[in-house]
C-alpha cells in the first residue's frame, strides 16, 4: 500500500509545546488524506505587561478549523485554566462533543454562568477506567494526581498503536482529598504489548531531581504554621487547589480557629466541590462578613490573590481598600503558591505592602507551604519504566523543559525521542518521524470582548502609545491657506516641568510652520500636514529626547 494510503497515527501540538499555558493537541487517525481527528485540552494563558489590554491568549485553531466535518469530539484532562479556559470561546462553532469528569464538567458551567456567556457546549461525562469510542479512537481516562480534583492522563487506542497522553500529573502517594496517581493501571498499560505505545508526557519540571514532595507534606507544615501563630493566620493559593483548602480548613479546625473564605472564584470552586460530595465532614468556613466578629487568635482567612491580581482579596488587603477584612502588624500571611512566570512583579509588590505593615510574610522559600503538580526527574523515570514506552513526546513547557525530557528520555533507553513543537505534525505509528512547521497555528487575543488575531488586535499601536505619548492637532484652512479654525490639540502621556510646557511647544511649533509657509502652499492639505507633523515630531524630540505618536488633521473648508 502507499505510504499516502496506509493508516497512521499522528500527534500536532498546537499549543503548550515550546511554552507554559495554552494547551491543546490534536490526534489523527488514518490515512494521509482523510483522516479523523480528536483533540485533547483547550487552554489559555494570560495576557502580561508586553500585551496591554489583553486578557487572555489562546491557540489559534484555524488547523482544526480547516478539517471541521474530520474533527470528532474535545477531550478534557482536567480544569486549569491552561488546559480549558478556551473551550467556552473556541468550541461552540464546532458543535461537537466535549468529554470531561463532573468536576471539570460542573467547574464548564459555573464559568459559563459567572461570565454570562450565551454560547455552550455539549458535555459527555466520562469516568476513569471506563473506556468509550469515538471514530476509530477508544479513549480511556486514567486517574492521575494533581493539584485539582479529577485530573487524568488519556490512552488513546487505534489499530496502529496506543498513545498515552499524560495531562498534568504527579506520583503523590498521600494526596489530600483525590485518590494517588493509578499506577497499578500503568503497569498494566506496559505489560501489554498487543499495540506499540507512544508517551505525551508532562515536561514541568523535567529540570528538577528526585520527586515532587506530598500534598500531604504541605498540609503538615500548614498545620504548624497556624497552630503556632499568636495572631491571625491569612493563606492565599490556587482557588482551584480543592485539596490545599481543605488542608488549611482542617488546621485550622486543629488548632481550635474559624475560618473565614474570601473571594469569588474560591467559592465557586469549593461550591461545586461540595455539591458533588467532596467535602463531606469539613468543619464550617464561614463568608468574609464574620470576619470581625471572629477573634483574632481564633482566625484563619482563605483568600484569592495568589498571582497578584489587582482585583483579588489579597492584593485589596494589601492596600488597605477591602472593604471587610484588614491585617495588621504581629498577624501572618502564607503565601501557599508559586508565582507564574510574568506574575513575580506583582506577587512581590503585595509582599512588600504586607511586610510594610508589620505582618510576617511567609513563602516557599521559608517552608515547605506549597508543592508542584507535575512530575520531577525521578517520577518521569518510573513512569518510563511501568509504561515501557516505544516513543517519547515531551511537552507542557518552554524550550528548556522539552530539551531536558528529551535527553532523559535517551537516557532511560527509549527507542524513539521526537522533539516538537507548536505546528508540527509528529507521526507515532507506524514508522515514528516529525514533520516540523507542517501544520499552521498561532494566537488568539481575547481583547475585552472580541477575539482577534495578533494582528488584529491593535497591541503594537497600544505599545507605542505606552513608550511615546500622544499628540494630536487639528486645524482648518480655506482656499486662500488662511486658518479659519484651530489649532486645537491634544497631549496625552508626555512629561511636563516647571521650566516648559510640551502644549506650549507645539503650539508655537504650528504657529511658526503656518507663519514660514506662504498661503498658496498652506492650501495644499497634504504639504500642511506633513510640515506640521515633521516639526512637532522634532521639536518635541528636541526637547525630551523621545519622539512621540503625532496626528495631525488638516480639514480644507
Amino acid at each position: 500500500m502507499a505510504q499516502n494510503q496506509r493508516d497512521e497515527l499522528v500527534f500536532v501540538p498546537l499549543g503548550g509545546v515550546g511554552e507554559i499555558g495554552m494547551n491543546m493537541a490534536a490526534y489523527g487517525f488514518g490515512p494521509e488524506r482523510s483522516r479523523k481527528w480528536i483533540v485533547v485540552d483547550c487552554g489559555v494563558s494570560f495576557g502580561g505587561p508586553d500585551l496591554p489590554g489583553i486578557e487572555l491568549i489562546m491557540a489559534n485553531p484555524e488547523f482544526l478549523e480547516e478539517n471541521a466535518d474530520d474533527v470528532l469530539a474535545l477531550i478534557l484532562t482536567h480544569s486549569h485554566e491552561d488546559h480549558y479556559g478556551a473551550v467556552l470561546d473556541l468550541w461552540p462553532v464546532f458543535d461537537k462533543p466535549v468529554y470531561a469528569t463532573p468536576f471539570t464538567a460542573a467547574m464548564l458551567a459555573a464559568k459559563r454562568a459567572g461570565d454570562g456567556i450565551v454560547e455552550n457546549v455539549d458535555i459527555t461525562i466520562m469516568q476513569p477506567g471506563k473506556p468509550f469510542t469515538v471514530g476509530p479512537f477508544t479513549i480511556e481516562a486514567i486517574n492521575v494526581a494533581h493539584s485539582i480534583p479529577e485530573s487524568n492522563s488519556l490512552l488513546i487506542t487505534t489499530p496502529v498503536g496506543r498513545a498515552l497522553h499524560t495531562g498534568d500529573w504527579k506520583l503523590d502517594p498521600t494526596p489530600v482529598l483525590n485518590a494517588p496517581t493509578d499506577v497499578a493501571r500503568f503497569q498494566a498499560i506496559g505489560a501489554d504489548t498487543s499495540l506499540p505505545l507512544a508517551l505525551i508526557c508532562d515536561s514541568t519540571n523535567a529540570l528538577k531531581d528526585g520527586e515532587s514532595p506530598s500534598e500531604a507534606d504541605v498540609g503538615a507544615n500548614l498545620a504548624a504554621l497556624i497552630a503556632e501563630a499568636p495572631n491571625r493566620v491569612a493563606v492565599t493559593t490556587f482557588a482551584s487547589n480543592v485539596g490545599r483548602v481543605v488542608s488549611i480548613v482542617r488546621a485550622a479546625h486543629q488548632a481550635g480557629r474559624q475560618v473565614v473564605m474570601s473571594g469569588r472564584s474560591l467559592h465557586r470552586i469549593m461550591g461545586i466541590a461540595k455539591e458533588l460530595g467532596m467535602l463531606e465532614g469539613l468543619p464550617q468556613v464561614h463568608d468574609q462578613d464574620a470576619y470581625k466578629s471572629i477573634p483574632r487568635n481564633k482566625c484563619v482567612l482563605v483568600c484569592t490573590g495568589s498571582q497578584g491580581e489587582a482585583r483579588a482579596a489579597i492584593a485589596r488587603i494589601a492596600r488597605g481598600d477591602h472593604p471587610v477584612i484588614d491585617l495588621n502588624a504581629g498577624d501572618r500571611m502564607i503565601f501557599s503558591s508559586w508565582a507564574i512566570p510574568g506574575n513575580e512583579r506583582e506577587v512581590i509588590d503585595i509582599q512588600n505592602l504586607l511586610i510594610d505593615k508589620g505582618v510576617e510574610v511567609i513563602t516557599q522559600n521559608d517552608a515547605l507551604v506549597h508543592v508542584t503538580g507535575h512530575p520531577r526527574r525521578d517520577e518521569l523515570r518510573k513512569l518510563y519504566s511501568w509504561v515501557k514506552p516505544q516513543v517519547l513526546v515531551p511537552v507542557h513547557g518552554e524550550a528548556m523543559h522539552l530539551d531536558a525530557h528529551a535527553k532523559l528520555g535517551r537516557q532511560e533507553g527509549i527507542p524513539d525521542v521526537c522533539e516538537a513543537r507548536n505546528g508540527d505534525l509528529v507521526r507515532l505509528f507506524p514508522e515514528p518521524m516529525a514533520y516540523p512547521a507542517e501544520v499552521r497555528t498561532g494566537e488568539l487575543y481575547l481583547d475585552g470582548l472580541v477575539l482577534c488575531t495578533p494582528e488584529e488586535s491593535g497591541v503594537k499601536g497600544r505599545r507605542r502609545l505606552s513608550f511615546g505619548g500622544m499628540i494630536v492637532v487639528s486645524l482648518c484652512v480655506n482656499s486662500s491657506g488662511h486658518v479659519v479654525a484651530g489649532p486645537d490639540l491634544v497631549v496625552e502621556g508626555l512629561p511636563e516641568t516647571e521650566d516648559e510646557s510640551v502644549v506650549e511647544l507645539v503650539e508655537q511649533t504650528v504657529a511658526g510652520v503656518i507663519k514660514s509657509m506662504p498661503p498658496k502652499r498652506r492650501s495644499d492639505t497634504e504639504v500642511l500636514n506633513s510640515a506640521l507633523f515633521k516639526a512637532i515630531r522634532g521639536e518635541v524630540n528636541a526637547f525630551w529626547g523621545r519622539k512621540p505618536n503625532v496626528s495631525v488633521f488638516v480639514h480644507r473648508v
